[in-house]
């Protein structure tokens, strides 16, 4: 049967490590791309990355590893190799689009650059994906996800709309995560332009400018400073644990005041409008929490959605593997790597013609070389 999904027959080779360019490239297999994951011999160093889990045969495989590859074949070379780095670039000849994460200029001494590949494949989609850029004085940095959320401004907003203090340990890689959407999305943008023209390109993606593109509000505020204070966003307390109420509009504040009798809001100025309402959010979430204490987390939660009133729940992850809404979405999907069938995650929207879906497999380092080969090379 014929392929329908969105890139089917795009031909993706993967020099990335790590998270954001596995992540990147894993969204284009789950739409159909043939993506070929170029590794060393002895494997991409997040395939020992815990969680690990144990094979028949003894060997140890990480579902971290899994989520963020899942769908892809594996090659093995050794760059270091003249006879693997003249397949790499064969294949790179034969690729639609290539994703390289290195440090600026490594790939390029390996003569495997944009400026040289996209001159022998003019079709060629050539992203980059670094931490602060491939130019500038900074492009040479060494940087992980969580250095690049700490030099943007990212962990010290975080740190203010908490209440002050010092930023606070993180295991969360925001920056990478985004860096791989942001890696997908110009692609698929250069993919259309080439439509057009006939013509590849080279993308530039910057951990950097993805961090500094969630900072919408605080980039604005400091050229132009705003007096007063900022509603900030934080748990209530209820009998039994906490709950985040968001009352943001006048409808959500009449139904949050209807839903629990606090009548005496309405005649406080503090709380007349969307805007002292803000001013004065730490106070009136006080006044809340007088009625939320007396209730379970399930009460609260109960009694608010049925009233339209915003509000969640403070859940662990492992919480929303069971959760009814996801499941109804379909957002986990099995996937089997040679230690057995773990849940996936699948891509965060869903196109009405199907999909995508994470791949079903994993694959080996080095397994799928013969086949690559074949299918790429006709060898």
């Amino acid at each position: 049967m014929e392929d329908t999904r969105a890139l089917a027959g795009i031909r993706v080779l993967d020099f990335t490590i790590m998270m954001a360019g596995p992540y990147g490239a894993r969204l284009m297999a789950d739409l159909g791309a043939d993506v070929v994951k170029v590794e060393p011999p002895e494997g991409d160093d997040m395939r020992v990355r815990q969680p690990l889990r144990q094979a028949p045969d003894g060997s140890r495989h990480s579902s971290y590893f899994g989520q963020l590859n899942a769908g892809k074949r594996s090659i093995a070379l050794d760059l270091k190799d003249a006879g693997d780095l003249a397949t790499a670039r064969e294949l790179a000849l034969q690729a639609d689009v290539l994703l390289e994460n290195f440090r600026p200029g490594v790939m390029a001494r390996l003569g495997l650059g944009a400026q040289a590949l996209c001159r022998d494949n003019p079709r060629l989609i050539y992203a980059s994906i670094s931490g602060y850029g491939q130019q500038g004085p900074a492009a040479d940095r060494a940087a992980y996800a969580m250095i690049v959320q700490a030099a943007s401004g990212y962990e010290r907003t975080l740190a203010r709309w908490a209440g002050g203090g010092p930023p606070v340990p993180t295991a969360t890689f925001v920056a990478d995560l985004l860096g791989g959407l942001n890696a997908f999305a110009a692609v698929n943008a250069a993919l259309v332009q080439r439509a057009r023209t006939g013509r590849g390109q080279a993308i530039d993606v910057a951990l950097m400018d993805g961090m500094l593109n969630l900072l919408v509000y605080e980039l604005q505020e400091a050229q132009f400073p705003v007096s007063g204070s900022r509603a900030t966003y934080g748990p209530v307390a209820a009998r039994d644990g906490a709950v985040l109420v968001v009352p943001i509009t006048q409808r959500n504040f009449d139904a949050l005041v209807e839903v629990t009798g606090l009548a005496a809001w309405h005649d406080d100025p503090r709380f007349a409008t969307v805007a002292t309402r803000g001013a004065h959010w730490g106070a009136m979430m006080q006044v809340l929490e007088g009625w939320t204490r007396e209730r379970t987390v399930a009460q609260v939660l109960d009694a608010l959605q049925a009233a339209g009133v915003p509000c969640a729940h403070y859940a662990e992850p492992g919480e929303l593997l069971a959760d009814e809404q996801l499941a109804a979405r379909g957002l986990f999907a099995p996937v089997e790597d040679a230690a057995g069938v773990f849940r996936g995650v699948n891509a965060p929207w869903r196109l009405a013609s199907g999909g995508p879906a994470i791949g079903a497999r994993v694959a080996r380092a080095g397994e799928d070389g013969l086949a690559v080969r074949r299918d790429w090379l006709g060898r």
